[in-house]
């Protein structure tokens, strides 16, 4: 496979955050990209050292002192959650030095732990990043709407998905692709972290939960569908959640209590492993059977929430719901606004696919500037005062 560099558009507010603190971490999903992101950026000012190395690894959990006499900053540190004991004294270097900026590069891709060790040590000297897998901006920087001009080369991204490896290779075996980051990854990380004893049951847990994609989880259904007890089930999703693999979604209240106890939505944040895990092999299949818009809804979703972190912003996405049916896929709220967000897989728009948006617009008018009715036409085109019909290509280029 022939493989490229893809700019990130993480990358200015990652080179601020070096200038502004002592050290930075970029979590995120393995394989995407968090290791070649920093050395693309990095690698002529910093020191580089992988813990991937069992030899360096050894050296880091049982003589951190010795690690650092033989590795000192300006450094990269990959795969930082195989020696937590490094954390207690990266902390005591970077006090020593306290007004020395970019001093400790972090990679990690196991955050339950990870996140634990950086509060504990790190504490204000420390700036935290998640990279997600490559966006469709990201991936057709110069020209999205060429790329992705007819469904065909829309459907083809889908399926092939951001993870840089397969989604920058000339050619690549998806499926085989895919099952193997499952096995070498997903399944050794929560095996860590869970003690996963029949990593059949997981597997069949992630295709269940695929499923599900774009709709409430209960996890009580889970549990009795896969005879699996609810609180295993909910271990697996939170790591699940916090390793970047999915998002949940809660619904849309003021009143922030009741967004708490709600049941989330739930998406797959690449649209690869979701095809994967679906059992869709081709283009072919990808906007077909009763869950083809949902497809389209975690296109959406991904893009918005690569937005937010790329920014350096935790993401505030919500669902809405009302006792009447109306519904809104997304409320997003950023800088004190409310944008709403409907996805529809049509190229053909009409009014009453804005039933949801209207509704939502009228209750809180005065807290939106616009909404968005995304589908798959050619035109932007006004519906109702505030709502917008617009391709889903335009609307990636909105976040720009």
């Amino acid at each position: 496979m022939v493989k490229r560099y893809a700019a990130r558009d993480i990358e200015r507010i990652l080179k601020q955050a070096v200038k502004q603190f002592p050290s930075v971490i970029v979590t995120g999903p393995r394989q995407s990209g968090k290791t070649t992101l920093l050395k693309h950026l990095f690698s002529k000012s910093h020191n580089y050292v992988s813990l991937d190395n069992p030899d360096l690894r050894l050296m880091a959990t049982k003589e951190p002192a010795l690690f650092f006499e033989n590795f000192a900053p300006p450094l990269i540190i990959d795969e930082i959650q195989y020696a937590p004991q490094l954390f207690p004294y990266i902390k005591i270097i970077i006090d020593k030095s306290r007004e020395a900026k970019g001093q400790f590069l972090l990679t990690g891709s196991q955050i339950f732990p990870l996140m634990a060790k950086v509060g504990e040590s790190l504490a204000g000297r420390i700036a935290v990043f998640t990279l997600l897998s490559l966006s469709f901006k990201e991936q057709f920087v110069r020209d999205i709407a060429r790329n992705l001009r007819d469904i065909e080369g829309l459907k083809n991204r889908i399926l092939v998905g951001g993870f840089p490896e397969p989604a920058l290779a000339q050619r690549v075996n998806t499926e085989l692709w895919f099952a193997s980051y499952l096995q070498t990854y997903l399944e050794r990380d929560v095996r860590q972290l869970r003690q996963i004893g029949d990593l059949g049951d997981f597997q069949r847990f992630l295709q269940l939960l695929a499923a599900f994609n774009g709709q409430t989880i209960n996890f009580s259904i889970l549990s009795r569908d896969l005879g699996i007890a609810v609180n295993t089930i909910k271990a697996w999703f939170s790591v699940l959640e916090a390793s970047g693999q999915i998002i949940s979604l809660k619904p849309f209240y003021l009143n922030k209590g009741k967004r708490i106890i709600k049941s989330p939505k739930v998406y797959f944040l690449d649209t690869g492993l979701l095809c994967y895990l679906s059992g869709i092999s081709s283009k072919k299949q990808i906007f077909k059977g009763p869950l083809s818009g949902q497809m389209l809804e975690t296109a959406v979703i991904g893009e918005v929430v690569r937005n937010f972190y790329n920014q350096g912003k935790i993401p505030r996405i919500f669902w809405w719901r009302t006792a009447h049916g109306d519904e809104v896929d997304f409320i997003i709220e950023d800088k004190g606004k409310i944008i709403p967000v409907e996805v529809k897989l049509s190229a053909n728009i009409n009014s009453n696919m804005a039933k949801g948006l209207s509704s939502f617009c009228k209750l809180f008018y005065e807290k939106i500037d616009k909404a968005f009715l995304i589908n798959l036409s050619k035109e932007k085109l006004a519906i109702q005062k505030k709502i917008v019909a617009i391709p889903f290509t335009e609307f990636i280029e909105e976040l720009r």
